[in-house]
């Protein structure tokens, strides 16, 4: 039961974070809930920089995806523990430069908290 719980919040992250990915690369003005302040979509080397990190957001997505497909419950468990210190990052990120709490805490904070909390139930599944 609770490998299944913990497969099953797994695929929603992974799916989610494809999704993410593909809403910055096709809509950039998404990346304004990032919450990093004067996000300037319109400028054309910021929109190249938006489909860098969407591409990755999409990837990192994905191997989450062919892990819980192919691999043990362990070894995703492993993999989101690290994958954790993305939003970890992007909360560093938004916090350096003076972005609102709301999105240091509410979405890159509790997005760690939440992938923390899915390899340990990996880990011990």
């Amino acid at each position: 039961m609770l490998t299944t719980v913990s497969n099953v919040l797994a695929g929603l992250i992974g799916a989610g974070v494809i999704f993410v990915g593909a809403r910055t690369f096709w809509a950039p003005q998404a990346a304004v809930g990032f919450g990093i302040p004067g996000t300037r979509v319109e400028d054309r080397a910021f929109r190249a920089w938006l489909s860098v990190k969407a591409v990755r957001d999409m990837a990192s997505g994905l191997f989450i995806l062919i892990l819980l497909a192919g691999a043990t419950p362990h070894l995703l468990g492993w993999f989101m523990l690290a994958a954790a210190v993305i939003p970890v990052g992007d909360a560093l990120i938004v916090l350096r430069s003076n972005g609102p709490k709301a999105a240091v805490y509410g979405i890159h904070g509790s997005a760690a908290v939440v992938m923390l909390a899915v390899g340990v139930l990996l880990l011990v599944a």
